[in-house]
């Protein structure tokens, strides 16, 4: 798994590509840990370069939510069976605000 961090005027961009499993959660926790210390106004986190999120993966991005508190809007890029079929699945889709491209999400945070 990797990550790129990519800070545009409304928001930083995660980009994440690979596979968030137990073992490559941590990593992606770090990721987003490094991104909310800089206490940013929005947070999107794109997975559309994820080919397969676990669990691990799932628990890391709902304790950013809860890290990020009122401070910071964290929205998901995710497409495809992979990410956002489980993310509905799960009702994350109900938490995080799910954007199916990023140009989507980086312009839902330019309107605000």
């Amino acid at each position: 798994m990797t990550t790129t961090i990519v800070a545009h005027d409304e928001a930083t961009v995660l980009t994440v590509a690979g596979e968030i499993d137990l073992a490559t959660a941590p990593a992606l926790e770090n990721a987003i840990d490094s991104v909310l210390s800089g206490k940013p106004k929005a947070l999107i986190i794109d997975l559309t370069a994820v080919s397969f999120l676990a669990s691990a993966g799932m628990a890391a991005l709902v304790a950013a939510h809860q890290r990020a508190g009122a401070t910071t809007a964290i929205a998901i890029v995710a497409e495809g069976p992979a990410t956002s079929r489980q993310l509905k699945m799960t009702s994350l889709d109900q938490v995080f605000a799910l954007y199916s491209a990023l140009d989507a999400a980086l312009a839902a945070f330019q309107r605000h």
